[in-house]
């Protein structure tokens, strides 16, 4: 299997002495401004909880280390790969996936969308200002393409914007990997957050996740004497090799089973070809169900969530109706753009700290008026 070969960037540039091009993307997307907000942007819990809890920056290195583990299993281009990951995450707005259906709802209220794939591209090409030679990052086309599609694919008819990015072909494996890396990652991070912070319980982990009960069973036999934490450490580090096992050995068939030995072959096939078997699917999933029932429907998230996104509304709100509060580089652009579209692209690039301030700055402005 041959492995992605950049087709190179928007502004050409000569190679680095030492350094590949996907090494190169990846040194500039860790440089950039929005990959280091990522700290201070809520994966599911915030900080009432503990400082060791996962944010969107340290699930992404966790992801990067995944991606590069199966990238090398596979043959693939790791470099290119460790880029995807790191990027996958970066424009994702304050408040994780809660924040992002409250931009998209706002915006659709509007005729438009929020779409944090569409918004991370925008942020490498456009709102990255870090280069005298060109606007953005740029980024090799692969890395731009891999951040619209690697979870989802896009209509040419609905984003004519896009059609740079050969939207009716696969993206390359590199890419493909990214997503369920992602799953694999945040499912099983979620498991260990949830019960550090004394949500979840092992006795109903084991009810109701096969994989984890099937686990749970060997690693008792194997260190009976181990204390109730390591026990859970230990199977959440099988979960994990596991699904990663898994994901692995399938696509390994799959590839071999379809004859897939090219890029070309890989952009031209009929759908995606990196999955979980059957098996792994279906264990997957009763993870991600037991998940959704047992820990994302906590009172104590939802309580978090439902003030989180009601900051975020009233901010949006405030700035539609007086864009002149926006900063000085902002209101200029509602001159020429949608005062909705410049709102939720100040709003999205925000931390989770840093939009409580400046709500609670807006509250005390409006009082003292």
């Amino acid at each position: 299997m041959d492995v992605a070969r950049s087709a190179g960037r928007r502004y050409p540039e000569p190679p680095h002495p030492y350094r590949n091009d996907y090494q190169r993307d990846r040194d500039r997307i860790i440089h950039a401004r929005a990959f280091r907000r990522l700290e201070a942007k809520t994966q599911v819990f915030t900080r009432r909880y503990s400082d060791h809890f996962r944010n969107r920056l340290t699930h992404t290195l966790e992801v990067a280390q995944i991606s590069r583990t199966i990238a090398g299993a596979l043959g693939l281009d790791a470099d290119l790969c460790e880029a995807l990951a790191l990027v996958h995450d970066i424009g994702h707005p304050p408040f994780g996936h809660a924040g992002e259906d409250k931009l998209d709802e706002l915006m659709r209220a509007r005729g438009d969308q929020f779409d944090h794939n569409l918004h991370a591209l925008r942020i490498v090409e456009r709102f990255e200002q870090r280069y005298a030679a060109f606007p953005g990052l740029n980024l090799t086309f692969e890395v731009r393409e891999g951040i619209i599609k690697h979870s989802r694919d896009y209509a040419a008819n609905d984003h004519p914007e896009l059609a740079d990015y050969r939207l009716a072909e696969r993206p390359p494996l590199e890419a493909q990997l990214i997503d369920l890396a992602d799953e694999i990652a945040y499912n099983s991070a979620d498991l260990d957050d949830g019960y550090e912070a004394k949500l979840l319980e092992r006795k109903a982990m084991a009810a109701e996740v096969p994989l984890y009960a099937g686990l749970a069973d060997e690693v008792a036999r194997l260190y009976p004497q181990a204390t109730p934490k390591l026990q859970f450490n230990e199977v959440l580090k099988r979960i994990i090799n596991h699904l990663t096992t898994d994901l692995i050995e399938h696509t390994r068939k799959t590839l071999a089973e379809k004859g897939i030995d090219s890029v070309e072959a890989v952009r031209l096939a009929p759908a995606r070809l990196v999955a979980f078997s059957p098996e792994g699917t279906a264990a997957n999933r009763a993870l991600k169900q037991f998940l959704w029932q047992r820990l994302y429907s906590q009172p104590q998230i939802n309580e978090e969530r439902e003030r989180a996104v009601k900051v975020l509304e009233e901010l949006f709100e405030l700035y539609l109706a007086r864009p002149d509060r926006l900063p000085p580089q902002y209101f200029e652009q509602t001159k020429t753009i949608p005062v909705h579209r410049v709102a939720c692209d100040y709003i999205a690039g925000m931390t989770d700290t840093y939009i409580f301030r400046v709500h609670q700055e807006a509250l005390a402005l409006k009082a003292s008026l």
